[in-house]
Order: C-alpha cells, then structure tokens, then sequence
C-alpha cells in the first residue's frame, strides 16, 4: 500500500492501539514524552510548562516516576507496565508530532497489509 494513501485517522488508530498492547511501544513512548519535559518537570514530576509536550498533571507524578525507574532501574513491573500500558495512548497525539512520519505512515500500511 502507498503510505501516501495513508490518512491521519489511520495513523491515529494505529498508534493508539500500539500504545495499548505493544510493552515496547508503550514504555518507549513514556520515556520519549518524558524525555521531551523539561529538566525541572523531570525533577520535580509535575507539570509546571505548557509547551505542548508531556504528562497531564494527573499522571505527572506516577508516570515520570515509572521513567526514572525505567531509566535507572531498567524494568518497571507488570503493574507498573499495565498502568502505563492504560494510561499511554491518550499521549497518542504528543507521540505522532515527535515520530518520524513517513516511517510511522511504513508501518500502518505494513499493518493493514498483514
């Protein structure tokens, strides 16, 4: 499939269902968005800037913690997972706008082939 024919609800449902059931994608995702906060949102985890990129106030905490486990610690655990797994794809959109677009466009049409 041409990744030109892929539109951005196709890329928006792609990305969402990743971010709900791939571990990987959900915790590269966490230490992306977190990566993209700035060093104090890391230090203190909370939200304080609004630059259109990072936690929500509600999941600063928790989930920039689950990022500095990850970070340091190299594993989180199947809680830790399964929460960050229910609360990622609501990130959906912050992931697409740093996500190489034509690559993300690959895989959806890659996924509607298979």
């Amino acid at each position: 499939m041409e990744t030109t024919a892929i539109n951005n609800k196709a890329i928006k449902t792609f990305v969402k269902q990743k971010l709900t059931v791939n571990e990987k994608w959900a915790t590269t995702a966490l230490l992306r968005i977190f990566d993209c906060q700035t060093k104090e949102e890391q230090q203190i985890e909370a939200t304080n800037v609004y630059n259109g990129i990072g936690f929500t106030g509600c999941d600063a905490k928790i989930l920039s913690s689950f990022a500095k486990q990850l970070l340091y610690k190299g594993y989180l655990s199947p809680k830790q997972k399964a929460l960050v797994m229910k609360k990622m794809p609501k990130y959906w959109n912050q992931i697409i706008s740093i996500s190489d677009i034509e690559k993300l466009k690959q895989q959806v049409a890659e996924s509607l082939i298979s």
